[in-house]
């Protein structure tokens, strides 16, 4: 793993309001099965894993996710972009409030599909 961590952050601005300033504080560069843990202040875990044919970009979403307390959405934005969120449980108001004022739009609660759980 190669991190490159930006000595001044790049800042650029995004939002249907042109009101965030997202930070650009690093880059990481992984080799093949190498996995990068976010967490949270209440210690939730991320987890990002490098593949040879690509990324495994979150854990499972109907297990490791949820037992961390996240919820994971399909979302699309006004422009049709569409992106996967990944929601800390107790902070879903928050969510709420910023899709309501981004004019996101959740279109499946992920964590909600209902899949085979004899492997499990």
């Amino acid at each position: 793993m190669k991190i490159d961590r930006k000595e001044q952050p790049r800042t650029f601005i995004v939002g249907s309001k042109k009101d965030i300033e997202i930070s650009h504080t690093a880059d990481i560069t992984l080799s093949s099965d190498e996995q990068v843990t976010f967490l949270t202040e209440n210690g939730s875990e991320f987890d990002f894993v490098r593949k040879q044919w690509g990324y495994y970009a979150t854990p499972s979403i109907n297990r490791r996710l949820k037992h961390f307390g996240f919820h994971t959405a399909l979302v699309q934005n006004a422009k049709g972009h569409v992106y996967i969120f990944v929601v800390e449980a107790e902070k879903m108001d928050g969510f709420n409030a910023y899709c309501k004022a981004e004019n996101q739009t959740v279109l499946m609660w992920l964590d909600r599909i209902i899949c085979d759980d004899s492997h499990n």
